[in-house]
């Protein structure tokens, strides 16, 4: 069991508690909810205010439901921006948003894992490995497997995502990314019926969600099956897996007990917390990984 974080200029947590979170993307400072900040602020309230530049504010009819609000914006704060990831020799831009359910478009996070997907792809025996890209949201895992040289499939349910990813593409001045707007299930099952295999298999699943077609994804019901499907798609040698969940009560031992029910072989694997620091030490816990290369 390991913990990592990741080293991003353009991105720091300034301080966590009371349940909400105070971070920096690029030069705008945001404050938003953040249920597993249980502990106490380490700065006053008043220095809370004067840093965020926006700040979301959940709706008076919508207490029960913690994503679904809107965002107060100090003058001259925009609701897009751009904010860059580099690591060796990865470069890459990803968009900013504001949305109504407190996200942003990146969880970063997952920059660890980007890390790790480019080494891969870059130390590969095999050209332009075919990656699978599974619930990618707006493509930051995508961007890294094509900028090291993969063949990337990128699968998400929401067209509007699918959108994001391609601005974020087009920034990276990376292209070939084949989108995909299609239930996650229903892809996969697909292909394992074409007797395709895949060199990569990234897997980021929500607790829940829904297709384009209005297919339900719980994760507790559909991860067994993914996982099983994902240990027939993925490529026996030269091959990688990573495995995210960021759902509370998924633990990595979850992660480690699927991927060794379906991934017998795999004795040298990865897996453990991804966190960021705020400026006073504590660490906030962001999602649990699971992650090899064979």
């Amino acid at each position: 069991m390991v913990l990592l974080t990741p080293t991003w200029r353009e991105y720091e947590l300034i301080d966590t508690g009371g349940g909400e979170k105070l971070e920096r993307f690029g030069k705008y400072v945001l404050r938003r909810p953040e249920p597993q900040a249980v502990w106490q602020r380490s700065i006053s309230e008043t220095e809370w205010n004067n840093l965020a530049h926006a700040t979301f504010k959940r709706e008076k009819d919508q207490q029960k439901d913690s994503e679904k609000g809107r965002w107060v914006l100090k003058q001259g704060m925009p609701d897009k921006w751009f904010i860059e990831y580099h690591w060796n020799t990865l470069n890459i831009k990803l968009r900013m948003g504001l949305t109504a359910f407190k996200h942003v478009g990146v969880f970063p996070e997952q920059a660890e894992n980007w890390n790790f997907i480019y080494d891969c792809i870059q130390n590969s025996k095999v050209t332009n490995p075919r990656t699978l890209n599974l619930f990618a949201y707006t493509g930051g895992a995508s961007l890294a497997a094509k900028a090291a040289g993969a063949d990337v499939v990128h699968v998400d349910a929401v067209r509007q995502v699918i959108n994001w990813s391609a601005e974020n593409q087009e920034a990276s001045n990376i292209s070939g990314i084949r989108w995909v707007v299609e239930d996650v299930m229903k892809y996969v099952r697909r292909e394992l019926k074409r007797g395709k295999t895949y060199h990569g298999i990234i897997l980021d699943p929500p607790a829940y969600g829904h297709g384009p077609e209005g297919e339900k994804w719980m994760l507790e019901e559909g991860v067994d099956e993914l996982i099983k499907i994902c240990s027939q798609l993925l490529e026996p040698t030269s091959s990688f897996l990573v495995i995210n969940f960021y759902s509370m009560g998924f633990s990595a031992l979850i992660a480690e007990s699927l991927m060794k029910s379906h991934f017998p072989n795999v004795n040298t694997y990865e897996l453990g917390e991804l966190y960021f620091p705020d400026r006073s030490g504590k660490k906030l816990p962001l999602g649990v990984f699971l992650r090899f290369y064979r």
